[in-house]
């Protein structure tokens, strides 16, 4: 579905009609959240994201290439969170969220989709770095609030690994891509808390998520604290820095819908609805605790309560993975 270029030229609005719209759509946008408990115990001044020390400047989004030939990704352990969606044909694809430790290179980098507009409003006005766009979505994506960084308008941001098969070879150059997007809205509270773990939950050792044509593994390691990332039954590994390991994992079940678009195998790309609310599981510490999600809208952020009592469930300090799965 990457279509990087369109009538052979890039296939992105000039910078300075993104601008004026951003410019519009900002004043009505509201105020961003208060960021006040977002580290949990009292630390203010720890990242909204992950609830450790370390904040960052600005928030850089990046959509991350999945399937077998694109194994192992680079940079997606520097992640403060990391979203799995559905796309066309049932397979997957990740949304990395960067904030507080961007890496040198983030890639294998793929396409935007029009849920990303969604998801990632949210962060305010972040950046978004992606390889391409279908034609008939650009104006929607022009129009939003996201700051985009796709090939045509940073060209000295990507680079392509000669050893790779395209279109799995394209990496962002992420520190370049934050310097580029000095004015992306710095990280805010989006609803996450962090903290000591919560009393119930059960013990589990493992989870599985399922998408129609993909799956992503979650096995609990005692040792690390952390739940070691497997996909499609593989090991997930980041190329150089060993297995991917998020504290905590978000199992987030939400509408599917059709879109407007399809790619060019006809395949219809599926809408992930992220505003609203709906069920949840919750990975930590070892265990499950059942959850509520709740976003009321577009401009805010997504909570998530204990099922029983209705509490604030809070999460364990570290990278966070959201894997939106439809909901039955």
């Amino acid at each position: 579905m990457d279509e990087p270029t369109r009538a052979g030229r890039p296939a992105y609005g000039p910078t300075t009609r993104r601008v004026l719209l951003r410019t519009a759509l900002a004043v009505g946008t509201g105020g961003a959240l208060a960021a006040c408990g977002a580290g949990g115990d009292g630390e203010d001044d720890a990242s909204p994201f992950t609830g450790q020390r370390r904040k960052g400047d600005h928030v850089l989004a990046v959509k991350v290439d999945n399937v077998a030939p694109a194994r192992p990704q680079t940079g997606l352990e520097h992640a403060d969170i990391v979203y799995t969606e559905e796309v066309e044909a049932g397979l997957s694809r990740i949304l990395a969220v960067f904030a507080s430790d961007v890496p040198a290179a983030v890639g294998p980098v793929r396409s935007a989709r029009e849920s990303d507009i969604e998801l990632l409003r949210q962060f305010g006005e972040p950046a978004l770095a992606f390889s391409g766009v279908q034609g008939k979505l650009l104006p929607t994506l022009e129009a939003s609030p996201l700051h985009l960084l796709p090939p045509g308008e940073l060209p000295d941001g990507y680079k392509r690994d000669p050893g790779r098969r395209p279109p799995h070879n394209l990496y962002l150059e992420a520190r370049r891509a934050e310097q580029a997007a000095d004015d992306a809205s710095e990280p805010r509270d989006i609803g996450f808390r962090f903290g000591a773990a919560p009393k119930g939950g059960r013990a589990t050792s493992r989870q599985t998520v399922r998408y129609p044509a993909a799956r992503f593994g979650f096995t609990w390691s005692a040792d690390r604290r952390r739940w070691l990332v497997a996909m499609d039954g593989s090991p997930a590994r980041s190329r150089g820095d060993g297995r991917l390991a998020p504290a905590t994992v978000v199992i987030q079940y939400v509408d599917l819908r059709q879109s407007r678009f399809h790619d060019s195998s006809g395949s219809n790309t599926p809408y992930t609805v992220t505003v609203g609310s709906g069920d949840a599981l919750v990975l930590r510490d070892g265990k499950a605790y059942e959850a509520r999600w709740s976003r009321p809208s577009a401009n805010g952020g997504t909570t998530f309560t204990e099922a029983e009592g209705g509490r604030r469930l809070p999460f364990a300090r570290g990278q966070v993975w959201v894997a939106l799965v439809k909901k039955d």
